[in-house]
């Protein structure tokens, strides 16, 4: 909800939007008709909220795709702006017989005697940036779906598998188009080929982008510490999340990812279930994939995964971890504290290679790699006495601490 003054509204309205019109009823607070319904198309709409409506209108309105742009020209005029979740709403959801003013009334008499849960209305920022991260998703599906038509095409007609482990390179096109099929199946070939190129070229301009965002936050490497997390999956979290202050606790985090397990726990009836799946799926299903790296590679979750599988099944274990890790995450955004789980070694490799998948071009006031790692160990409070890192076979000198300086 986005309140705009403290006086106490007069009349809430409830908004029925559509594509090309909305309808609006307006209740008093003792839920009873005093406004509308009127349909007004939304090229007008600039135009009804200076006439129609003032400062003591509490507007409510279901999230839908233009929902944003309404809540924009709203919060000016109006006393508060609330944004519900249609699911939320089962009175307009499970009804029998449901009509544009039907469902603009019951919002607004359920507005009146609070009884809708409210979404929260993220910033212009935190808008575009789902919205790019979302973009970059679709192409990876985009690209993965047109792959798996090109197997099934090999496996259709009993093809060799092709030579190269990335068979979808450009070098490999003309291996491809040399394949003995007749010419709507090439033609098939030729457009799944010519997708896989599309997807893979705006992914990498959507991952450039997203990089130069990435270097300017200074959340980024806070999250980049804990192992799984890259900047792509940092954003992707940053994006979900919004502002951390939003969640006073790490399980508001956790039940708003959807990694929370369903309860009952009435009469004599009690049982734990699955996961709720309730949540952000961008946020979940980054730290599903960050828990499968760090049951992976990293000593202390490859220890916790092994215990629980001991347990569980391998799959509600790496729920488990992501869980987990998401209850790490709150804490280090939340403190601005390094992972207690990771040597300053670790956490100063980490540094390291995000600084190269950022591009040290995008690095902030021109720092080096070193530069960037040596600034965010200081800014923990760690490394002090660490000089080094060891990358592979080759070791690089970090500049001094600003911490052994200070001391």
């Amino acid at each position: 909800m986005c309140i705009l003054n403290d006086s106490v509204p007069l009349r809430y309205i409830g908004l029925d939007i559509h594509k090309a019109y909305f309808v609006a009823i307006g209740v008093n607070r003792d839920k009873e008709q005093v406004f509308g319904p009127q349909r007004v198309a939304n090229g007008q709409l600039a135009a009804w909220i200076r006439q129609e409506l003032t400062d003591r209108d509490a507007v409510v309105l279901e999230m839908t795709t233009n929902t944003w742009t309404m809540v924009d020209a709203l919060k000016p005029y109006v006393h508060s702006v609330t944004v519900t979740h249609p699911p939320h709403v089962h009175l307009i959801t499970r009804a029998q017989v449901m009509t544009d003013k039907k469902a603009a009334l019951i919002l607004a008499q359920l507005h009146a005697a609070g009884l809708l849960p409210a979404v929260w209305i993220p910033p212009v920022e935190v808008r575009s940036l789902r919205a790019l991260v979302a973009q970059r998703w679709k192409m990876v599906q985009l690209a993965t779906q047109a792959k798996c038509r090109l197997q099934s095409m090999l496996h259709r007609y009993h093809f060799d598998r092709p030579p190269k482990s990335d068979p979808y390179t450009p070098q490999m096109r003309d291996w491809w188009e040399a394949l003995p099929v007749e010419p709507l199946e090439r033609f098939r070939l030729q457009s799944d080929l010519d997708t896989v190129t599309f997807a893979q070229q705006q992914k990498v301009r959507i991952e450039t982008c997203l990089a130069q965002f990435a270097a300017r936050d200074v959340r980024v490497p806070l999250l980049a510490q804990i192992p799984g997390i890259g900047f792509i999956n940092a954003v992707t979290i940053l994006a979900a999340i919004g502002d951390i202050v939003r969640f006073p606790t790490a399980n508001q985090l956790v039940g708003y990812a959807g990694l929370g397990t369903k309860v009952h726990d009435s009469g004599q009836t009690q049982w734990r279930g699955r996961i709720t799946k309730m949540g952000r799926r961008d946020l979940r299903r980054a730290m599903v994939e960050a828990a499968q790296s760090a049951a992976r590679c990293h000593v202390h979750w490859r220890a916790e995964y092994n215990r629980l599988c001991r347990q569980t099944a391998s799959k509600k274990a790496k729920v488990a971890i992501a869980r987990k890790l998401l209850i790490a995450v709150w804490y280090i955004l939340s403190n601005g504290e390094a992972d207690r789980f990771a040597t300053d070694a670790q956490v100063a490799c980490s540094f390291f290679a995000l600084a190269y998948k950022l591009q040290v071009r995008n690095l902030p006031d021109g720092m080096s790699a070193l530069q960037f790692t040596r600034h965010h160990l200081d800014r923990l409070g760690i490394g002090r006495d660490l000089t080094h890192i060891h990358w592979g076979s080759k070791t690089f000198k970090l500049p001094p601490s600003g911490l052994a300086q200070s001391g």
